[in-house]
């Protein structure tokens, strides 16, 4: 018989490749893993783990006993029906006193979502935060899953970074602050109506790395929620983002009225520019802070957070040409106490609420994805070269239109804004933070200049 001789070199790699694979299933039985909260069931069948949906259930999770940090994750899954819903929670953890002693899974979850939305391959908190990274920030990954048959799911949880793929196609990319490690599990999502009892979803072909790992790079137009704060990674800033606020000083900022940033009025410190309280109106304290640079076309991303009852907005192609007593006149992103501030019950249908387009479009927003007062919400504003903006608040797109359209020429006719011709359709301006003389507190202020 013909002895093969291999090469050093090959006989390592393969060693390596060996090593850095860690067996979490055998694809026989449940080793090595346990049930936790509900009482959804889990079997193996034909070498798959296999949950079954139970009436009536909490959300019941598959997990691993041993726990992980960094690693990368294969699989296969699979979802019967556009109503039934799954997902693979990473570096998470167990509250046995959860849901009234019920037990309580939480964590960060790869999410499975076959409904019309399409959110699979979103990152969702289980548990604690809710959704960190819906699909709308990533439109052209809604059709990667298929329902009714097997789709190969990557997670990647290196560092304080979690990054995931659905069938090849890059879905979504969280920087976090938290959770370095905890268990890996498969969910059953709760149901309550008998149309969903007994569904299956099926989990197949582990592969976990531990060691040696190789992040896969994302394209550069996708977005990434960043939750450090006054922060842009490598490859933020390598697909052209920049910070706008550096977490300490208002570099980059002046005043609208001002040759400097105003000496009164606003504070910048702890990592965030606070714009103090004072009347309660327009420019009553240290008035508006403008960008020294103008913008065309951008990806403005900003965090906000508001203090009860309080008023502010996001304003952008500020011109400053405008003639006015209070604040700089431009388009506005909302900024409101919508519960307790009167002005979300003025101006049309609910125009002037918080993530609207200030007194012109509504935002169209579920309560769920308002973070509560004292807590940080992201707003975004999107202008394309061809003029084509969107809004959106926590990940979700809340509105969009055309600016300079006849639509939107029509709006501007029947707002306060009449008065001023051609309102909104400069080709450039400042983006601006508004002092309505209420406590507001910005962070994480980054622009990107789209070509």
């Amino acid at each position: 018989m013909k002895k093969y001789i291999y090469p050093l070199a090959l006989l390592l790699a393969t060693a390596s490749l060996t090593q850095a694979q860690t067996k979490i299933f055998d694809g026989k039985t449940l080793k090595g893993w346990k049930r936790l909260a509900g009482t959804a069931d889990y079997k193996v069948e034909d070498g798959a783990i296999v949950g079954t949906t139970v009436l009536n259930s909490g959300n019941t999770f598959l997990v691993t006993e041993k726990e992980y940090g960094d690693f990368i994750l294969e699989l296969d899954a699979k979802i019967e029906s556009k109503l039934s819903n799954s997902g693979v929670q990473t570096r998470s953890h167990y509250n046995p006193a959860g849901h009234d002693g019920k037990g309580m899974v939480y964590g960060r979850q790869f999410e499975i979502d076959p409904s019309d939305r399409k959110w699979t391959g979103g990152i969702y908190d289980e548990g604690r935060r809710d959704w960190l990274y819906p699909l709308d920030l990533n439109a052209a990954a809604k059709d990667a899953f298929k329902v009714g048959e097997y789709n190969h799911i990557r997670i990647e949880c290196i560092g304080n970074e979690m990054k995931t793929w659905v069938n090849g196609i890059p879905t979504a990319d969280v920087v976090d602050t938290i959770d370095t490690k905890g268990f890996i599990a498969l969910q059953v999502h709760a149901v309550s109506d008998e149309k969903q009892a007994g569904k299956k979803v099926y989990f197949k072909n582990f592969n976990l790395q531990t060691t040696n790992l190789k992040s896969k790079s994302f394209p550069k137009n996708v977005y990434v929620v960043n939750l450090q704060p006054n922060s842009i990674t490598a490859a933020e800033k390598a697909a052209g983002w920049k910070l706008l606020y550096d977490g300490k000083t208002s570099a980059g900022w002046r005043g609208a009225t001002l040759k400097t940033f105003p000496d009164h009025g606003w504070e910048v410190a702890n990592g965030t520019m606070h714009v103090l309280p004072s009347a309660g109106k327009e420019e009553s304290g240290g008035g508006d802070v403008v960008t020294d640079d103008n913008y065309s076309a951008f990806d403005l991303s900003f965090e906000f957070k508001l203090t009860p009852g309080a008023n502010s907005g996001v304003k952008y192609f500020v011109t400053l040409s405008e003639v006015t007593t209070g604040s700089a006149i431009g388009l506005e992103y909302q900024v409101l106490d919508d519960k307790l501030h009167p002005d979300a019950k003025l101006g049309r249908g609910g125009d002037r609420t918080l993530a609207s387009l200030y007194d012109l479009i509504k935002a169209n927003k579920q309560e769920r994805f308002v973070h509560p007062i004292g807590a940080w919400n992201i707003g975004r504003v999107v202008v394309y070269p061809n003029n084509h903006v969107e809004h959106y608040l926590n990940g979700v797109k809340v509105l969009e239109y055309e600016r300079g359209s006849k639509a939107f020429k029509d709006l501007v006719a029947i707002s306060k804004y009449t008065i001023w011709k051609n309102f909104g359709e400069a080709p450039q301006g400042h983006l601006l933070l508004q002092d309505h003389g209420n406590e507001v507190f910005f962070r994480s202020i980054k622009v990107k200049e789209l070509k």
